[in-house]
């Protein structure tokens, strides 16, 4: 409150200055107008400044005096070549306007490249802003699962929203089809629930690439400016990210990650959902999606059995989880998919890994997406 009592102080005080002085030469109710406009510029001038970094504002201030002194440079050639009047007058105040201008500009734009923490001193705080950028690509966005893990606080340093990619959103809540729009729609709130978060430091910049059309190109262009991860889930971004030599967080592979371990042997609680396509096969999954297909499972389809883990097939898909039932430890008649693993004993089935490959491929078929 008494910063705003002291912006709307500023603006009376330059107020009443042009109306009594009047700079302009215009009459007093004028020069005051004007002085109002001026005061007020002023102080949104200073708002802006105030949400701006330590390293954008030295690159700011730096980038200004480069231009003013690159504008008296110009401003002698000028001075030499145009005969003194109205024309050069106009010509040297224009040129140290535009260079003042295009050097704060450029200067605010890379400030983030300077390493203020190499100062040490005042400067050492500004060491974690290095590194530590992490790029959300567009797909990761509408998957959702990043608002969740940010909420756990496992990302740390800065999350960032590139302008390109909230384009592409806004594209996709705008789009005919209704699927694409409600996926659009989740992605825009999922940023903003990113926003509403206060542990979770998120920015939207505005740094874009013309020379370069493709969204997952531009990502990668922004990580390499910045040193930064890209978060996502798309394979073909991962692989070609990876090639370009820049570091990706694949969600997908982080949930594949956190997926229970389990051993053959181990008797795990499932529910058999449906039938398996070789004979006398039921297929049941797990709370995270992983299939489990078990033999002699055909007659309990609807069923909660014990079933012993005989192997354990890693894919590029995801995990598969084949075992047997044992008629001999009977079934609940429940409807309740209780698929957690039981860390108990139990005899190793006589299963060979030939007869699972063989399986794998007919399976993976029915695989819901993950």
């Amino acid at each position: 409150m008494g910063l705003v009592f002291i912006r709307f102080v500023f603006i009376v005080f330059v107020t009443l200055t042009c109306y009594f002085i009047r700079p302009f030469g215009l009459p007093a109710n004028f020069d005051a107008g004007v002085g109002a406009v001026l005061g007020f510029s002023i102080v949104i001038f200073e708002m802006q400044l105030r949400r701006m970094t330590l390293p954008r504002l030295i690159g700011a201030a730096i980038g200004s005096v480069l231009g003013i002194f690159g504008a008296y440079l110009f401003a002698l050639v000028i001075r030499n070549s145009i005969p003194a009047g109205p024309t050069q007058s106009f010509l040297q105040i224009m040129v140290m306007l535009l260079m003042a201008y295009v050097g704060l500009v450029v200067g605010a734009n890379k400030g983030d490249l300077l390493n203020l923490s190499a100062l040490g001193g005042i400067f050492g705080g500004e060491k974690l802003s290095e590194k530590t950028y992490k790029i959300l690509d567009t797909s990761v966005i509408i998957d959702g699962r990043i608002a969740d893990i940010a909420e756990t606080g496992f990302l740390d340093g800065v999350i960032v929203a590139p302008q390109f990619v909230l384009r592409e959103l806004q594209l996709v809540a705008d789009s005919a089809d209704s699927l694409k729009r409600n996926r659009g729609r989740r992605g825009l709130d999922v940023l903003q629930r990113l926003q509403k978060m206060a542990s979770v430091n998120i920015q939207i910049v505005e740094d874009d690439f013309p020379s370069v059309r493709e969204v997952d190109l531009k990502l990668i262009e922004l990580a390499k400016l910045y040193e930064g991860k890209i978060i996502t889930n798309d394979f073909n971004l991962n692989k070609v990210a990876q090639l370009q030599g820049v570091s990706v967080l694949n969600i997908n592979e982080l949930a594949n990650s956190l997926k229970p371990i389990v051993l053959p042997g181990e008797i795990m609680k499932v529910f058999i959902l449906k039938e398996g396509k070789e004979y006398n096969q039921g297929v049941a999954y797990l709370d995270d999606g992983t299939m489990v297909v078990v033999d002699n499972a055909r007659k309990v389809i609807g069923k909660t059995i014990d079933v012993s883990v005989t192997s354990v097939l890693q894919t590029t898909a995801g995990k598969m989880i084949f075992g047997k039932w044992d008629e001999r430890s009977g079934y609940r008649n429940d409807v309740r998919n209780d698929a957690r693993p039981v860390m108990t004993s139990a005899l190793p089935a006589v299963e060979t890994k030939v007869v699972e490959a063989k399986k794998v491929t007919q399976i993976l078929a029915e695989r819901p997406a993950e």
